[in-house]
């Protein structure tokens, strides 16, 4: 005897996998109403979807943190559309994501390929729900026995920070949001490789000699031109973000920012 498919199997089935009405209906009429079956059903129907479109473009998406204070995660997921960066599902998986990668992995460093494999089956079945490639990018874990603050701007930007001394959540927010809006490359000047000075003394030698500087000028000229240019590029030489006329090291001498990670979303 044929198994009749109710509307309300149909909505069940709907509402766990967020998948088409019809395709939900012929899951469970392939499956004769198992709905753990529809569901599987659906799921590998996701999966083969997506292994066809492995030519699409994953230029959408989110970063996602978690922490529980000495060590944290950021988790970037990848999709093709704006739609589903922005949907509230694909925004909760990510956030899930995170606090999984967290918990299941240890130490420091790249952790992309354990979550990868973690994440293969949520993915498989996101796959089904929203029917577009998506990928777990890249996962990165920072441990310290001090202070590792996580910071996302809009999902889009997002960092890790280690610190070291007294600095509560209102200044660690501030900390991540100085280094999200002011890009330094760097934490202080010292940690500039001597190479890339070398090529910045070059270039602006260059230039001021284009200008007619004499020779003995110009190598003067260059101690504050480098000065100026760690100003830009170190987070310690950086006018404070809330308080320009000062640096963050004048205003917080006994906090210590050890390092930092910054991931812009897709790049």
């Amino acid at each position: 005897m044929a198994v009749v498919i109710t509307a309300q199997m149909v909505k069940e089935l709907r509402d766990k996998t967020d998948a088409g009405m019809g395709d939900c209906k012929n899951a469970l009429v392939q499956t004769e109403g198992d709905m753990q079956a529809a569901i599987d059903y659906l799921r590998k129907a996701g999966i083969a979807k997506s292994e066809n479109r492995q030519d699409r473009a994953t230029k959408e998406g989110t970063i996602c943190t978690a922490s529980n204070g000495k060590a944290a995660v950021m988790v970037e997921i990848l999709c093709e559309t704006d739609f589903v960066a922005k949907n509230e599902k694909f925004l909760e998986y990510a956030k899930e994501a995170a606090q999984r990668v967290l918990n299941a992995t240890s130490g420091e460093g790249d952790v992309t390929a354990a979550a990868q494999a973690q994440e293969a089956e949520e993915l498989g079945a996101l796959f089904a729900k929203f029917g577009e490639k998506m990928v777990l990018n890249r996962a990165f874990r920072m441990e310290s026995a001090s202070i590792v603050a996580p910071y996302v701007y809009n999902g889009k930007i997002a960092l890790l920070t280690e610190i070291e001394g007294d600095a509560d959540e209102a200044l660690q927010k501030q900390i991540g949001m100085h280094i999200v809006a002011y890009k330094p490359m760097y934490v202080r000047s010292s940690e500039v490789p001597a190479d890339v000075i070398e090529k910045e003394k070059q270039i602006g030698a260059a230039q001021l000699a284009e200008q007619g500087k004499p020779a003995a000028m110009i190598e003067k000229i260059m101690i504050g031109k480098i000065q100026k240019w760690y100003g830009e590029i170190c987070f310690e030489n950086q006018a404070w973000m809330f308080d320009d006329k000062s640096t963050f090291k004048k205003l917080y001498p006994n906090v210590n920012v050890v390092r930092f990670v910054r991931w812009v979303c897709g790049e």
